[in-house]
């Protein structure tokens, strides 16, 4: 069994409710959506099987969880899961970032998921198509283990989304923390939008909180 793989490294993690601790990523090749503020290019990638995905991670020491990332890890279920399994077995933490579509997916690994890190891809940020009822099913999937919801704020984001976004996470667990992340470089830009965004959360008593892209303010991977 082997995944398409565009590169296996140890770094900080730069978003979220985890942000600044050290994890090895994982990053699978190929995407299923085409988001407008995308940064991250993959060109190439390596057929890596799960043996050697297994050495690679545990040649690094000191790190808080396994993040598979991408592109989009849920692309290729059988090779996540199985590697899930097998971190799972030697108790190591699992974290998963996904953009959150792909729910039957999810259904097939989330008991050897520990954290996962959910985007919700809001119509007026990534300028593409609503995908509520897709981020709906799979928020009722991923509240089995610990989940977090992220989304990407920029110029064009419209206060519409962040309540949809509410009535979503309010609807499947209204204790799920919703993090608002400005589309880097404009957060000098955003202040403005973001308070009033996270005003809207709070009023609805979301438990919501404004986190930076830290590895892009540190200049590193």
């Amino acid at each position: 069994m082997t995944a398409k793989i565009s590169e296996i490294f140890k770094s900080i993690q730069g978003e979220g409710i985890y942000q600044s601790l050290p994890q090895v990523f994982v990053r699978f090749f190929g995407c299923n959506l085409s988001c407008s503020y995308c940064d991250t290019e993959l060109f190439r990638y390596e057929e890596i099987g799960l043996e050697n995905l297994i050495q690679q991670i545990e040649s690094y020491h000191d790190y808080h969880s396994v993040s598979f990332t991408g592109g989009e890890p849920l692309l290729q279920p059988e090779f996540l899961k199985a590697a899930l399994k097998l971190l799972k077995a030697r108790r190591t933490k699992t974290y998963l970032e996904t953009n959150g579509v792909l729910a039957d997916a999810l259904k097939d690994v989330i008991d050897y998921c520990d954290i996962v890190a959910m985007d919700f891809k809001l119509p007026s940020s990534t300028q593409e198509k609503e995908l509520w009822s897709e981020h709906r099913e799979f928020l009722k999937v991923a509240c089995a283990k610990e989940v977090f919801v992220k989304a990407v704020i920029g110029k064009n984001t419209e206060v519409g989304d962040i309540v949809k976004s509410i009535e979503i996470i309010k609807e499947v667990n209204p204790m799920i923390r919703f993090i608002l992340q400005p589309e880097n470089p404009f957060e000098e830009q955003l202040k403005e939008k973001l308070s009033l965004f996270l005003g809207i959360c709070r009023k609805q008593n979301i438990n919501a909180k404004i986190v930076s892209q830290l590895h892009k303010q540190l200049g590193i991977k």
